[in-house]
């Protein structure tokens, strides 16, 4: 049950209330978000389609150098949380469909202001806590 009472600083005491009134998303939505993105299959698979762009199925097995059946487990995982959309489209000259994959706007924030924003802050972090270590 969400209330509107805060705690330190502006952050409510509820976290539900973080929410938009008319959010597309529900806070558990977020957090298997957030889970999904904290294996490190998933996170690798992630990290390639937001930085390298849409990718096959096979081009996602070279380079990460992982099995097909392994890969299809981690895409669907990320597919179920909405990180990652599985699309397909018939190429010029080629019989039947082509299958590829691509982050969506919520894989990429939760990659670039999550995980990639933590790991190039460590010297700040680091910094942080030798700091507090003095107090």
């Amino acid at each position: 049950m969400a209330t509107n009472h805060t705690v330190e600083g502006n952050a409510p005491e509820d976290p539900e209330d973080l929410l938009p009134d008319e959010s597309v998303l529900t806070l558990d939505e977020y957090l298997a978000m957030h889970a999904a993105v904290g294996h490190r299959t998933r996170y690798e698979i992630l990290y390639r389609l937001v930085h390298g762009g849409d990718m096959s199925p096979k081009e996602l097995e070279t380079a990460i150098d992982i099995d097909d059946s392994t890969l299809h487990y981690h895409l669907n995982e990320l597919v179920d949380v909405g990180l990652v959309e599985k699309r397909q489209r018939t190429d010029r000259g080629q019989d039947g469909l082509y299958t590829y994959y691509r982050a969506t706007v919520f894989g990429a924030v939760t990659l670039t202001s999550g995980v990639d924003e933590l790991i190039r802050g460590e010297r700040e972090f680091e910094a942080m806590y030798d700091n507090s270590a003095e107090a």
